[in-house]
């Protein structure tokens, strides 16, 4: 029987991006479902016994969730599967504390970072099969780092061992994204390399597609990043659709 995948993901590039990732860690056959809000998400749960996992129906073994979505955050959506019988990792760009510790203290197994590098990402997740949480290397980092810097607190943010915890959903949400400013908008030339990024071209390829020189190309994107703060093409990409930039 077919391992069934959960894959919460509102950008359908980091979407697609993550169906490959999942496609390449594990050997098992495996059914990918794919769902862009968390309404969508709590219906095909729903047909698998519902947040409990009950009524002998096939549930998802592994659930990969982003935090933030249209109509929520993914937070609320671990909070209710506390006793699901999945897998669920974050996958998100989000490395601060507010959304690390809240995401396992939630009930998180993993927390993944969507900048990452395929092979990183796939070597993370195959983790699963040896029994280890996925983690990205700067989320690793980062609690090493908390945890270092804290050896007295009575009462750290989340075990170490990310076992099963029952607090509820923070009340805290992502800051909604804030539209750019005029002088900040990408220029038609740049709105095309990013296009092309968010559908995983390489700048050489973009270089082809565009007729211009691959260092033309490394200027645009260069811009783009400074223009919408980020810096990594996965960061681009999920911003620049959220605000409708492509």
């Amino acid at each position: 029987m077919a391992v069934k995948v959960l894959i919460l993901e509102d950008n359908p590039v980091a979407r697609s991006f993550l169906a490959r990732v999942v496609r390449e860690s594990f050997s098992d056959a495996h059914q990918i479902t794919e769902a862009g809000d968390l309404e969508t998400a709590r219906r095909y749960i729903a047909l698998t016994g519902g947040a409990q996992g009950l009524h002998g129906v096939d549930p998802f073994k592994l659930i990969l969730v982003d935090l933030e979505l249209p109509d929520g955050n993914g937070m609320e959506l671990l909070a209710e599967l506390v006793h699901y019988p999945a897998t669920k990792i974050v996958t998100t760009l989000y490395s601060d504390d507010d959304h690390l510790f809240p995401a396992l203290q939630c009930g998180a197994d993993g927390y993944l970072l969507k900048e990452d590098r395929f092979e990183v990402l796939v070597e993370e997740l195959q983790k699963i099969v040896r029994g280890q949480p996925p983690l990205s290397p700067a989320i690793a980092r980062r609690l090493l780092t908390h945890f270092r810097q804290t050896p007295g607190s009575d009462a750290p943010p989340t075990d170490p061992g990310f076992l099963n915890t029952t607090s509820g959903a923070p009340t805290s949400r992502p800051v909604p994204i804030d539209p750019l400013p005029e002088t900040e908008r990408l220029t038609p030339r740049e709105n095309e390399v990013l296009t092309y990024l968010s559908k995983g071209f390489t700048i050489k390829e973009i270089a082809s597609l565009m007729g211009i020189k691959w260092f033309t190309v490394n200027d645009h994107i260069k811009s783009i990043y400074k223009k919408l703060n980020v810096s990594s093409r996965a960061e681009a990409a999920v911003l620049a659709s959220k605000q409708g930039l492509v």
